[in-house]
């Protein structure tokens, strides 16, 4: 399946939830809401010149919490408890286990990725000849978080390596749609191919690669401070997202090339092509571990990054203040630790995964969250998937405007 190169990514059901008094004001809210997203699917479905199955907000805000979605004649309904592959932001969430490995005292975001775990003899990534990529003795892990440790996208690009035209990650889909990708894979990649974007900390490069080799760091350290074998996954698990986190989520993060299945209920992502349309649920998220193997609800992407944000999740209010600074040459991108600054909207991430669309994002002033899913791609041209791709902020906008922010 022919991808397009990621940088980084009608029925109107309208529901209020709990927060949201009965009253005029807030009824009125409601509707303009419902209108707004039903006003930008149907602009987007004329740009595009097709039929887009669904767009759907969600909203919390002082104001109270509001949800609208529309549904193409081509789509299902969605509601903020239906499940979707969030792709890209599931970087937020590693880059939040690194910090909370930092608050614990289990690593140091400055120490290279070749130094010891602290505590330990062993060190961060595997000191094997196969993971000797460009550049690995002066990146650090601060580095990789903010996409300036000048480590090649395997994923995305196809400018200094590709197979027959695609990236190395989709040839080996095709080829193999049950291969079972993993850090070592793709370092060795790197190694054999000798590629790199230059050195760390001199230029900024959006890296689906980096943050699969930071899941590796993430395995690694944990195994080492509980002295058992386990996965970024089983950390994820343990001390995130599971039943034992400090605010538990129904978020999954799977890393076997078999768990492909999401749970129920769930909506279907559709590609466009030219030529074919493709319903794109079924996935090997090996190939994203780390970076864009995330799935949830609205919901659940609302409540984790209210709490993140307000300092009420694992990490302290300061930590969480770190991961939205800007260091380095990032200062000029806006992209912090795992962390984007979404103009008039607020700080968090998007995600672009094979027909999935999604964007969660808080604002710390205006104590507004925003969810934005379309689980839809137009890639008949780069022209409109780009469309598609922006849909997310113009969503995310109107909808804060619709309540007053």
């Amino acid at each position: 399946m022919k991808k397009l190169k990621l940088l980084s990514l009608s029925l109107c059901l309208p529901f209020i939830f709990a927060g949201c008094s009965d009253n005029e004001s807030e009824k009125d809210y409601q509707l303009e809401l419902d209108g707004a997203v039903k006003n930008i699917h149907s602009n987007l479905q004329t740009a595009l010149n097709t039929n887009v199955p669904s767009l759907s907000v969600y909203v919390v805000s002082p104001k109270g919490t509001y949800f609208s979605t529309v549904k193409g004649t081509n789509g299902t309904a969605v509601t903020p408890t239906t499940y979707f592959r969030f792709a890209s932001n599931t970087k937020n969430f590693t880059s939040t286990a690194i910090l909370k490995m930092m608050q614990d005292g289990w690593l140091n975001l400055d120490d290279k990725i070749t130094q010891n775990i602290p505590g330990t003899t062993v060190p961060y990534t595997p000191d094997v000849a196969d993971w000797n990529f460009p550049h690995k003795n002066e990146i650090t892990i601060r580095q990789i978080l903010q996409h300036n440790a000048g480590i090649y996208d395997l994923t995305n690009d196809t400018s200094q390596y590709n197979i027959g035209g695609e990236t190395y990650a989709d040839h080996m889909m095709e080829t193999n749609p049950d291969f079972q990708f993993s850090a070592s894979d793709y370092a060795k990649v790197l190694k054999d191919q000798n590629l790199t974007y230059g050195s760390p900390n001199t230029v900024y490069h959006y890296s689906n690669t980096g943050y699969t080799i930071l899941s590796e760091i993430i395995a690694r350290v944990y195994s080492q401070k509980i002295n058992s074998t386990k996965t970024y996954g089983d950390y994820m698990y343990d001390k995130i997202v599971g039943p034992s986190a400090k605010v538990p989520l129904a978020i999954k993060f799977p890393e076997l090339a078999s768990d492909k299945q999401l749970p129920s209920p769930y909506v279907k992502g559709l590609i466009k092509y030219t030529d074919h349309e493709e319903i794109t649920d079924l996935k090997n998220a090996s190939a994203h571990i780390g970076e864009g193997n995330g799935l949830g609800t609205m919901v659940t992407l609302t409540t984790y990054i209210r709490s993140l944000f307000k300092g009420e999740n694992v990490l302290y209010a300061s930590s969480a203040e770190m991961m939205r600074t800007k260091t380095g040459v990032a200062t000029t991108n806006g992209y912090g630790l795992g962390c984007s600054n979404f103009t008039g909207i607020g700080y968090g991430h998007n995600g672009a995964t094979e027909g999935y669309l999604s964007m969660m994002a808080y604002d710390p002033k205006s104590d507004v969250s925003v969810i934005v899913l379309m689980p839809f791609w137009d890639l008949s041209s780069n022209d409109k998937f780009t469309r598609c791709l922006n849909t997310l902020n113009t969503t995310a906008i109107e909808a804060k405007r619709t309540l007053g922010y």
